[in-house]
């Protein structure tokens, strides 16, 4: 049996909500990769770590699993500069996940959030592969809340009205 883990104002990065990632040009799922950062987050870090043993404990036999096969990952290993002082924790999930406001709204694409780089509350839960693709901890998406802005990541930056120039009249000289 699977036991949720909520994480707490969380930064979010590479959120796949809405629609399943895509990536080599397949379809995933939906995903999204959370930051816990190390100082502040320290507990809930522990806590995790502490489930995953458990379940390679109890559900792989006590096998030995190279960092690449486990959900939690140390950020400053990741080359990332954004992930340095963090662990980051990748769930998945075949369904879409609940994803809500702040007042347990519901949110749609179109709210604009939540975002790469804003910070979230999320609930997950791991589960311990076994099969023909290898072993591994995973965690499963279950849902995300939306907690509070942040600085975008790039990939979350659009441009606005200040980018372009208001434009006058027809201009008979541009051709396609």
């Amino acid at each position: 049996m699977s036991e949720k883990i909520k994480l707490q104002g969380v930064r979010l990065s590479f959120p796949s909500l809405w629609r399943k990632a895509q990536f080599q040009g397949e379809t995933t799922k939906h995903e999204a990769t959370f930051m816990l950062h190390k100082e502040r987050d320290a507990d809930k870090i522990a806590e995790i770590k502490k489930a995953i043993q458990a379940k390679i404990k109890e559900d792989l036999k006590g096998a030995k699993l190279p960092s690449d096969k486990i959900c939690l990952k140390d950020g400053d290993e990741s080359g990332r500069e954004e992930y340095e002082g963090h662990y980051t924790l990748k769930a998945a999930n075949n369904k879409r996940p609940k994803v809500i406001d702040r007042d347990k709204s519901p949110l749609t694409e179109e709210d604009g959030k939540p975002y790469s780089g804003c910070y979230v509350n999320a609930v997950i839960d791991l589960w311990a592969q076994s099969n023909s693709y290898g072993r591994r901890i995973n965690a499963n998406l279950l849902g995300v809340q939306f907690y509070k802005d942040g600085e975008p990541f790039e990939s979350g930056v659009v441009a606005d009205d200040d980018d372009f120039e208001e434009i006058e009249g027809e201009d008979d000289d541009f051709q396609i």
